[in-house]
């Protein structure tokens, strides 16, 4: 018997060279469960030049032994891990969730991966940019959606809607290069990061529980809502700080009636 043809060696992620933009991507695998998945999803991103991934809370045991993939190892010894979706996204100017939809009902547009393409490409020629995918047996919860700013679906058919996390992730990473990178671009202010964002979110949240607008069984729900809202506005950096400033004098304000002149 012939021996078997011997696998040829993957470039490893230090010694590759890849666009900028594509270096701005980072992948986001939110609670992985199954080594063979987050073996795949790497092996994807080293495929088309993405070389960024981030892990939220992913069960240890499939974490480590996913660290030998064939053609990926070294991209996996640097992966992120995080605690938090806010904390994996917060240096990210945009945030695009990935769902097979189903029955949830969705407050953030919903577009094929095709039809978000040219929204990212363009993002990652100005800064980080997460597009995240959830575990294999729930998907992102509606908690991880508010963080994004768009959602993003494969086209499958009806009776068969849930794919593989390696497949989907291999063809939104194609959808995303088959065009080639973008140029960075230059002269514009900055889409303001997640964590700013998130900084806004919570003072605005601060300041209408002191106002006493937020009743206190509904406070889970109107976070929800404001994070949402506030990513609807796709601040910039400046405005950003200067909508912070504000929130920060009416929230000191509220808490010091007294000392208002």
């Amino acid at each position: 018997m012939g021996s078997s043809p011997k696998e040829t060696p993957w470039p490893s992620p230090a010694s590759l060279v890849v666009p900028l933009s594509f270096d701005h991507l980072r992948v986001v695998l939110v609670r992985p469960r199954n080594p063979l998945n987050i073996g795949a999803a790497a092996r994807a991103m080293s495929n088309f030049g993405f070389l960024h991934l981030r892990l939220v809370n992913p069960w240890a045991p499939s974490f480590e032994g996913a660290r030998s993939a064939v053609g990926a190892a070294e991209l996996l010894q640097q992966a992120e891990v995080y605690s938090t979706v806010a904390e994996a996204v917060g240096d990210c100017q945009l945030v695009v969730g990935t769902t097979a939809v189903g029955e949830r009902g969705l407050e953030q547009p919903l577009q094929t991966v095709a039809q978000a393409a040219p929204r990212i490409r363009r993002a990652l020629g100005r800064g980080p940019v997460a597009l995240l995918f959830g575990s294999e047996k729930s998907g992102l919860t509606k908690q991880d959606l508010d963080h994004c700013h768009v959602i993003a679906k494969i086209p499958t058919r009806d009776a068969h809607i849930s794919m593989n996390l390696g497949q989907a992730v291999a063809i939104c990473l194609y959808e995303l290069a088959r065009t080639g990178a973008r140029k960075a671009v230059t002269g514009k202010a900055k889409p303001a990061t997640a964590e700013e964002l998130e900084r806004i979110t919570n003072v605005l949240f601060d300041a209408l529980q002191v106002s006493g607008h937020v009743p206190e069984r509904s406070e889970a729900m109107m976070l929800e809502k404001m994070r949402r809202l506030v990513r609807r506005l796709q601040a910039n950096e400046k405005d950003a700080t200067a909508l912070l400033g504000m929130l920060r004098k009416i929230l000191w304000k509220l808490k010091h009636p007294a000392k208002i002149i």
